[in-house]
């Protein structure tokens, strides 16, 4: 229904530019308050005044373009795996989400029949009805200058997720009214499949907004997304017609994308970054009648969190530590900035949802910089984050972290600061009125705060041990499963000083159930240094099955040791029975067969998720599919497509 193009080049250069720094007019001692003002624009006028403060803005900060792109995460009170597949009989996996009851995008969504996979430019779809003869039952290509990306699954439509990269590179287009605009950061769209037949899906809607595609979550059958691009205000200099707004498009409503309104456009407080940040939402229920809502906000989004109520996005702003002393037209200060942009700040913008109605609330700026989402929280009406002030690196302002507790309205009602100096954030995870934070440098402090009082969160306990943890997983109420790495001091020949050096994956168990004195009950090694999972930075990566205490996830694995060569052993998926009872323990190495001389993993065969149903397990990689019985893990089938 689209037929827009774009190079793939000059989609990375713009990201590039994106992906710049933003120095922030606020002084240090003004981080303290919230901001519940915002601007709705109502006509041209105001938008090209907006962005002629930002082009000087920026031409005072040294040229330094906005916005930090997004990725890659809402309560994480329980091992929460909400699909919105309809209701279903038999026992499926779901994805690994952070919050129950709102579903996050995937490469992989399945129901107890068929399995659909994003693959390069597909969408796969495998009928397993059949687990010991499994069949590629249909496949919809994309093609040209269309990427899919992540799935949506419901009883009635399969959502995919794409990226259209449109412009060809030749003269800006014209709108309606006789502006101009060029599409350089292409569209994200919603592609809606009936699943009437589900081997072969019938596209009935396709939605979207300009934009890379940022985040993506369904609750109540309802799909919200985000897309940020760059304006494209330094079009001005050469052409005064130049389109700022934004585009959306619905294949209901034109076969081209069209310029959103001025009151759907909204600066956001405090901001001066020139990027755009589009929240759009539509519904699945009575799809034919619904439209899509799509709202604008003058200002990036990074961090993403969604709650049943609310969403959050987060930016980060720069503060240049000298400001007032520096020189507009200074190439020393320039480099300095470069290197060290100074103090990272983060603008916490809160939006209430209801449907497809999606509303600022307010916003709040709080000290230091978010690690990802599973660094915010919500409960009990109450916003909780936590952050890294400096860096670890810097010895004449060391790092320290902090925790912040926020109001329905962002006020600030709680703190806890100055945690772990020299050390930053690893990983972190909220349960109900408890939260655990893991900071590293040497060795891996796991700190146990009470939040059960808002305006007096407390330290009740920390635990040093060896590594650090990437990733947290709450296994019940009184345990965490940490996945991350082995850590060692290594003094090398010719060195004063030893130096840390990361080893084998490591697996911790930690029992909490005295919040003042956690222990880590059972470790797992995996492999030696080289070793990795996708699991260390996407949890979408985990296959958990809570009632068997499995938890699997692929691993590549080389046997290095610190100061001599990585060498390969290789690559497939681990399963572990994971129990405050038992401890860990592996249940299945789900290794590919490797080939003589075999250096890396070969790519097309190397396994990205893990999905059950019922007595069967399945591995999905690029170009294959395994099953196996989930009780004796012997193969069942193998199916190269």
């Amino acid at each position: 229904m689209t037929k827009w193009k774009m190079p793939m080049l000059a989609t990375l250069l713009v990201g590039l530019l994106i992906g710049g720094f933003y120095f922030s007019g606020f002084m240090k001692g003004e981080t303290v308050k919230a901001y519940p003002e915002m601007t709705v624009v109502n006509e041209e006028v105001q938008l090209r005044d907006y962005f002629e403060r930002v082009r000087k803005s920026q031409k005072n900060n040294y040229g330094l373009l906005a916005t930090e792109g997004s990725e890659a995460e809402e309560s994480a009170s329980s091992d929460s795996a909400g699909s919105e597949s309809g209701t279903k009989s038999a026992d499926v996996s779901t994805t690994n989400n952070q919050v129950e009851g709102v579903d996050e995008a995937d490469s992989v969504k399945l129901n107890e029949d068929y399995i659909y996979l994003v693959s390069e430019q597909d969408v796969v779809i495998f009928d397993i009805r059949n687990p010991d003869q499994m069949e590629e039952a249909g496949k919809i290509t994309f093609g040209n200058s269309r990427y899919p990306s992540q799935l949506f699954l419901t009883e009635d439509y399969l959502v995919v997720l794409n990226q259209n990269y449109m412009y060809d590179g030749g003269p800006l287009q014209k709108t309606a009214e006789g502006k101009k605009w060029a599409p350089y950061d292409g569209m994200t769209l919603a592609s809606i499949y009936t699943l009437e037949d589900p081997t072969n899906p019938k596209l009935v809607r396709e939605v979207g907004a300009e934009g890379h595609l940022g985040h993506a979550r369904m609750t109540n059958n309802t799909i919200y997304f985000t897309s940020s691009l760059y304006s494209r205000m330094w079009a001005l200099e050469e052409d005064d017609d130049v389109e700022l707004r934004p585009f959306t498009y619905d294949s209901e409503a034109s076969e081209d994308p069209e310029v959103m309104d001025y009151e759907n456009i909204t600066i956001l407080p405090d901001t001066l970054e020139g990027g755009y940040t589009l929240i759009s939402a539509i519904s699945l229920n009575d799809l034919s009648e619904n439209q899509l809502s799509t709202e604008g906000y003058l200002g990036s989004g990074e961090q993403f969190y969604m709650s049943l109520e609310s969403l959050y996005l987060t930016t980060t702003v720069y503060t240049a530590e000298d400001e007032e002393e520096s020189s507009e037209d200074s190439s020393a200060d320039m480099d300095t900035r470069m290197w060290n942009p100074g103090v990272r700040d983060t603008d916490i913008y809160k939006f209430d949802f209801e449907g497809t109605t999606v509303e600022f609330i307010a916003s709040h700026r709080v000290e230091g910089h978010l690690l990802n989402q599973f660094s915010m929280d919500e409960y009990d009406n109450h916003f909780r984050v936590v952050t890294t002030e400096g860096d670890a690196w810097d010895e004449s302002q060391p790092s320290e972290n902090h925790l912040f507790i926020l109001d329905e309205q962002m006020k600030r009602v709680g703190e806890i600061k100055g945690l772990a100096k020299t050390e930053r954030i690893y990983s972190a995870r909220f349960m109900g009125d408890k939260a655990y934070m893991v900071t590293f440098k040497e060795t891996d402090p796991l700190f146990v705060f009470d939040l059960s009082d808002p305006t007096a969160p407390a330290v009740l306990g920390e635990l040093k041990i060896p590594g650090f943890s990437n990733y947290l997983h709450p296994i019940g109420e009184n345990h965490l499963l940490g996945v991350g790495y082995d850590t060692e001091m290594i003094k090398f020949p010719g060195s004063k000083e030893p130096s840390l050096v990361t080893g084998g994956m490591k697996l911790s168990l930690f029992d909490v159930s005295d919040f003042s004195n956690p222990k880590e009950q059972d470790v797992e090694i995996i492999g030696g240094q080289g070793t990795y999972s996708p699991v260390q930075y996407d949890h979408k990566a985990m296959m958990i099955h809570a009632g068997k205490g499995y938890y699997g996830f692929p691993v590549t694995i080389y046997d290095g040791k610190p100061g001599e060569s990585m060498n390969f052993e290789g690559d497939g998926a681990h399963v572990y029975s994971v129990t405050p009872e038992e401890g860990i323990q592996l249940k299945a190495a789900l290794m590919n067969e490797r080939v003589e001389g075999q250096q890396y993993e070969e790519w097309n065969h190397s396994i990205q998720r893990l999905v059950y149903v019922d007595n069967t397990l399945y591995t999905l990689a690029n170009q294959r599919i395994q099953s196996y019985d989930f009780t004796t893990f012997t193969k069942k089938s193998t199916l190269d497509y």
